[in-house]
Parts: C-alpha cells; sequence; structure tokens
C-alpha cells in the first residue's frame, strides 16, 4: 500500500514539503552542498528532512517525502546512529569489501526506502536487518559507505524500477559529496547472477552504469583474475561452443538458439558476448506477443485475403498505449512513466496544432519539439521520445512520422482511430527504409528471448562440457562481488580555502591503517590558527579515536604564526598534513572491523576476510574458507576444524607421543557471514 499525497498532508500539521522523486537534486536539490559529507548531511536533514517522533533503538530518524506520479509519496528515511551508543557500533560491510582497517566513525547515516506495503507505518527496530527495503545504504560520516540494498520490479516494487532508485542513490551521494561507496552485487534476475550475465554481455556489471568498478573479490580473485575470466567467456566462438557440445544432449537445443538469432541479425554473431548482448537487446526493443517476440516481414501485416495496403489494427506491430513493450530499452535511461508522458504531451500537442489547421499538414519536428518543451525540459528525452514515435498508437489516436520530399524536413501526423478500424500502412518502400535492430524473415517466429538467455546462461557459463577454463573462469566471475564508486575531490568554492588534511599521529600505527583525514574548509580570509582549530573540529567530530584531539602543527606551514592569513601562503585544493596530540589508539572504538585481529590463511591464497563463511583451526587459529576446506555452505561443521597443515603434524604427533597430546576446547569455532551481509539486490530492469 503506498502513501496518498492527501493521507500525508492530513497526518502532518501543516502541509509537508515533497519533492520530485525524479528530479531530486537533478536541477533542484534543498541545499547547496560545502566540501565534506559530514557538513553536507546535517544540513540536509535541517533543511529538507522532518524529524519523527519516534526512534529505533534509540536513534533519531528523519523522513523526506519524494513525489512519484503527482500523486503517491515515497518516505526516504535517514536514521542516525551514535557508534558510541550503538548495540552494534562495528560495520560488517566494511570487513567483507577489504576496509576493516578503517578507524570507526563516531555517526552512521541509514538512508531508507521501505518496501510498498510498509510506506504508511513506523519503521520497526529490526529495520537494520531486512533485505527487502527498496534501498538501503549506509554511510559513515567521513564520507565512505556502502549501498546495502536494492530492490526494484523484481523485488515486488509496483511503482518504482531498479534503475530509478539506483538513479536516485547516486544523485544524493553524489550531492551529499561521499567520498566512496562499496556494493556487494548478487543482484539476480530469473535465477541469473547479473555480474556473470552482464559481465559476459558488456564487459561490466550491471552497477558500472553508475560508475562502480572492481574493487575486491572473494577467494583471493583479484582484478587482473577478473578481467581475464571476462575475456575467456566473452571471446568464446559459438562455432567451438557447438562443437564442444556437439556429443551432447544439449546440442540440438543449443544449435537452434544460435541458429535462429544469427538469422534475425543483420551482423555477424561470432562471440558468445555478440548473441548475449544481442539477445538482451532484442528482447527490449520488438513487439511482444503473450511473453514471446513475433519477428515478421512486412507483407505477413497484411491479411492474405484483402490486397491492400490496410490491416486491422491487432494485425500490426503497433503499440498501444498499456503495452510497454515499445518503449521498455534496457539502455534507454528514463523510466517507463517518464517516456509516456512525453509521449502524451507530444500528442496533445499534436491535437491542438491539428485543432488549429483544419487541413493539417503535420507539424514539423522542430515546432513539436519546442511546443514539448514548455512542458518537459529533458531534451535528450524529448529526442528519444520523438525519434520512436513511427506509426505509434497512443490511446485512440495513431502518430506517424513524414519525410518530406526534396527538404527532406520531418513532419508528424495524428489521426484518430475507432476499434477495428482498417489502418493504413506505410508503403513498401517506406517499410524497407525503416532500420530495424534485425532483419525481416520471411516467416513469423515466435521467440521467448529470455527463455533462450536462461538456456545459454545454464548451459553454456554453468555447465560447459569438459571445460576447466570456462569453469574457472564463470567461478571468478561469480566470485567478484565487491564493487566500488570513487567520487574525486572537488575544490569549486571561489569564496572557501578548501584542504585534504591528514592527521600524523605522535605514536607509530600499524602498517595497513589507513591515514585519519578530512576535508576542511574555512573562509578566504581565515589565518593558520583558525585552520588549525577547523582540522581539530573536523577530527573530533569525524572518529572516535580522535574525539578529544589536540592539532599542533601543520607541516606545510611550519614556522608561520597562527595569527598570519592563509591566503597566498598555500594554495587551496591540496593536502596537508597535521601533526597533534590526544589520540585514544587503545580504545576499543578504533576500527570499523572490531577488535578482534583475524589472521586469516586460507589455500586459495586469501588473507583477509572476504564476507565468505569462514572456519578457524583449533591448532594454529588461521581462519579459511570452509568451501576451501571441503565443508559444503549448507553443511554443519565438525566438533573440532584443524586445518591440512595442522592436520599433517598432529598425526605425527599422535604416532610419536600419543599420550602427551591434549587438546583443549575451543569453543565456538565458527565465523558465520554477519546478517547484515545478505544484501539481497532484486533489480527491476
Amino acid at each position: 500500500m503506498s502513501i496518498h499525497f492527501l493521507k500525508v498532508c492530513n497526518k502532518r500539521k501543516r502541509r509537508p514539503d515533497c519533492y520530485d522523486f525524479h528530479t531530486f537534486r537533478d536541477g533542484f536539490f534543498p541545499i547547496r552542498p560545502r566540501s565534506s559529507f559530514r557538513e553536507n548531511v546535517r544540513m540536509f536533514l535541517k533543511e529538507s528532512a522532518k524529524m519523527e517522533d519516534y526512534n529505533v533503538q534509540g536513534m533519531p530518524i528523519w523522513c523526506t517525502f519524494l513525489l512519484i506520479d503527482r500523486s503517491h509519496v515515497v518516505p526516504l528515511y535517514t536514521v542516525e546512529e551514535s557508534v558510541k551508543q550503538s548495540s552494534k557500533p562495528y560495520c560488517d560491510h566494511c570487513k567483507s569489501t577489504g576496509w576493516g582497517n578503517h578507524f570507526l566513525t563516531i555517526k552512521n547515516y541509514h538512508f531508507l526506502i521501505p518496501k510498498e506495503d510498509l510506506w504508511n507505518k513506523r519503521l520497526d527496530n529490526n529495520v537494520f536487518d531486512l533485505d527487502t527495503h527498496l534501498l538501503y545504504g549506509k554511510l559513515h560520516c567521513n564520507g565512505h559507505g556502502h549501498l546495502v540494498c536494492i530492490n526494484g520490479v523484481e523485488g515486488g516494487s509496483k511503482h518504482l524500477c531498479g534503475r530509478e532508485i539506483m538513479d536516485l542513490w547516486d544523485r544524493i551521494c553524489e550531492t551529499l559529496r561521499t567520498r566512496k561507496i562499496s556494493v556487494a552485487d548478487v543482484s539476480k534476475k530469473r535465477s541469473m547472477d547479473l555480474r556473470l550475465l552482464h559481465g559476459v554481455a558488456y564487459g561490466h556489471p550491471w552497477f558500472a552504469r553508475w560508475g562502480y568498478s572492481f574493487c575486491k573479490g572473494s577467494f583471493a580473485v583479484n582484478e587482473h583474475n577478473y578481467n581475464e575470466a571476462l575475456e575467456i567467456l566473452s571471446s568464446l566462438e559459438l562455432d567451438r561452443i557447438l562443437e564442444d557440445f556437439i556429443d551432447t544432449e544439449k546440442y540440438q537445443e543449443l544449435e537452434r538458439v544460435i541458429r535462429l538469432y544469427r538469422d534475425v541479425s543483420e551482423t555477424s554473431l561470432i562471440t558468445l558476448k555478440d548473441l548475449l548482448m544481442f539477445m538482451l537487446i532484442l528482447k527490449s526493443r520488438v513487439p511482444t506477443q503473450k511473453g514471446s517476440i513475433i519477428l515478421s516481414n512486412s507483407a505477413s501485416l497484411v491479411p492474405s485475403s484483402r490486397p491492400s495496403n490496410k490491416a486491422p489494427l491487432e494485425s500490426t506491430s503497433l503499440l498501444k498505449s498499456n503495452k510497454p513493450g515499445r518503449f521498455s530499452d534496457e539502455h534507454v535511461r528514463w523510466p517507463l512513466r517518464r517516456v509516456k508522458f512525453a509521449a502524451d504531451v507530444i500528442v496533445s500537442a499534436l491535437k491542438e496544432r491539428k485543432e488549429k489547421d483544419s487541413s493539417h499538414g503535420g507539424v514539423c519536428r522542430k515546432d513539436l519539439r519546442d511546443a514539448a518543451r514548455l512542458h518537459i525540459g529533458d531534451t535528450g528525452l524529448l529526442d528519444y521520445v520523438l525519434k520512436s514515435l513511427d506509426n505509434v498508437v497512443v490511446g485512440n489516436q495513431i502518430v506517424r512520422r513524414i519525410t518530406t520530399q526534396g527538404t527532406r524536413t520531418v513532419r508528424y501526423t495524428i489521426d484518430e482511430i475507432c476499434d477495428g478500424e482498417m489502418l493504413e500502412l506505410p508503403s513498401q518502400e517506406v517499410l524497407s527504409n525503416i532500420q530495424w535492430p534485425f532483419s525481416s524473415p520471411s516467416l513469423v517466429r515466435p521467440m521467448n528471448v529470455y527463455n533462450d538467455v536462461i538456456l545459454l546462461y545454464k548451459y553454456v557459463l554453468l555447465d560447459y562440457p569438459e571445460s576447466e577454463v570456462v569453469e574457472l573462469a564463470s567461478q571468478r566471475i561469480l566470485n567478484a562481488k565487491h564493487f566500488v564508486k570513487e567520487w574525486p575531490f572537488k575544490d569549486e568554492e571561489d569564496q572557501l580555502l578548501t584542504f585534504i588534511c591528514r592527521f600524523i599521529p605522535s605514536t607509530q600505527i600499524g602498517k595497513k591503517e589507513l591515514p585519519i583525514e578530512d576535508i576542511v574548509s574555512v573562509p578566504l580570509d581565515a589565518t593558520v590558527g583558525e585552520l588549525k582549530q577547523a582540522v581539530q573540529q573536523a577530527l573530533r567530530s569525524t572518529y572516535c579515536i580522535t574525539s578529544h584531539i589536540l592539532v599542533m602543527e601543520v607541516d606545510q606551514l611550519a614556522g608561520v604564526d597562527d595569527s598570519e592569513v592563509l591566503f597566498g601562503r598555500i594554495e587551496s585544493g591540496v593536502e596537508v598534513s597535521v601533526r597533534g596530540s590526544r589520540t585514544d589508539f587503545n580504545s576499543k572504538f578504533r576500527y570499523q572491523g572490531g577488535c578482534d585481529i583475524w589472521k586469516v590463511r586460507c589455500s586459495c591464497g586469501a588473507q583477509d576476510y572476504d564476507g565468505e563463511r569462514m572456519v578457524v583451526c583449533g591448532v594454529c587459529q588461521m581462519w579459511q574458507h570452509t568451501r576451501c576446506s571441503g565443508i559444503e555452505d549448507g553443511e554443519t561443521l565438525p566438533p573440532f576444524f584443524t586445518c591440512s597443515a595442522c592436520s599433517v603434524s598432529l598425526a605425527f604427533c599422535i604416532a610419536s607421543e600419543p599420550a602427551s597430546l591434549v587438546l583443549e576446547d575451543c569453543g565456538d569455532l565458527l565465523l558465520s557471514t554477519p546478517v547484515n551481509d545478505h544484501y539481497g539486490l532484486a533489480i527491476g530492469c
């Protein structure tokens, strides 16, 4: 159940501020972003969110209302977590991403859009453990964070698809000046892992559309291994695939699929990448009937019993407005709702021109575009819709696009149709000039593209006959789950001096620890002493171990008096090193990964926790993957586990001195996958 705008108004003492879901930040945002995420998120909550009258686990909640369809409101909740008062101060997502050695931040901000039947209900205390949210992102106050959960159409959303939600998330992150955001890509569609399907078809995961790139792989998979695996699978030749399957029972189905799509493609399909990319594009661009795509040449549109250039409406491939397949393009960034709205605006403009001009010779493209721009500011969207509106039925109107002879001017006409009316089809000459993404075979061929994609996915990518290379490449891609997007540092404020301030502690810290740093802005007339105070305040507000820090020196300004003005002495946008005291490196609130020091040494080569299920050796206390130890994911662990190396040593000790060997109870040796590591990304494209 979604929230109606009037219901929201009735629940509030005054009319709430509502922002358009699709333009939130894009062209309008309630705040003007500054240098650091810490400052921007505070301003965001102050200016564009309303505090709720309840809390979650003692944490305050703010709500921002986003309007869709001009009537329904999407609640975007922001929950502020104070780490030292939290029951779960450490971050499992940081551990899985490889950021466990990041210093623990004082505040975390949870951005949530619950599933639609909870939009008019209060958040529960277990809200952070659910994987059903349409959107869930966790941001640390130093600008690093994690996209934990996205659920679009595949996840049960009725109003928003995955791309719309991702667009919103990306705009929020960019405006609030986040620095790095990670995501664990376990998204699926019809049982297929999208990171494998999209990786082979497009050379990158689904999230790469928004700038996410390889960060870390499980089971010691690195970026070189990942790219190599993509290249191996993408370059598999279709003819070689058929040769390898010729002695299997799967050959006939595989040969049928490859031959069918080669027949309808105007370009040569040589490799598996060519075929999968073509199928995914074809799936979204060709009209469908009951889940199957119908391909036919232009002659089949005309009934054989009527040698005429007219055909019944139901016999044509024209699109009615309630059949969204024509505009459902996987490579178009606009949601279907906006595309249909733009089409309605253009149709209204055409009807208005027709009423004024009874002769109605059509409206040229430029005039029609200018009229539509009064209602739609996105010129890219208009150009796409104008290009697509050719012999398209919208409601009871048919829009045609005509190119005049000589001037080659494009004009649009609109005519009203009735049920069962015979529509005038374009001439054979015009039809032959239409550029389709496929050729026009003479026979009508029903195709269910998704079923064929699933067949290729299962047969070739998951069950290739007697090929360790293909099996290993597929497994490497599936093991590469962690991707990250990094926003470059921007020094755009002319009236401010902005610096990346890196704190150098007086005591030695571990080699794996990242430096303590933050972004600080001061006025143009600020002094050296005011810069020190700003850095001190920023570090005290960001990290737990620097909550009482005292900044005493800036290396780049050594020997300069605190009363001296900064301007002219140091350039804005550079990195500066600061020194001070009163840092608490012995605090239990030191690392995002917690206080425990885990030593990972697995046979696969992994030397750090990667989010996979692990078990610890009761002798050497080294952690390793259960899968690499021969233990299936659903299998119960033995009460006492020893790694292969220690097993050999124990066998030798038992053989030589069995009476002297004493084993102590090691308790629970299983490192379970954290609850919050189930990201549940179900993308609706």
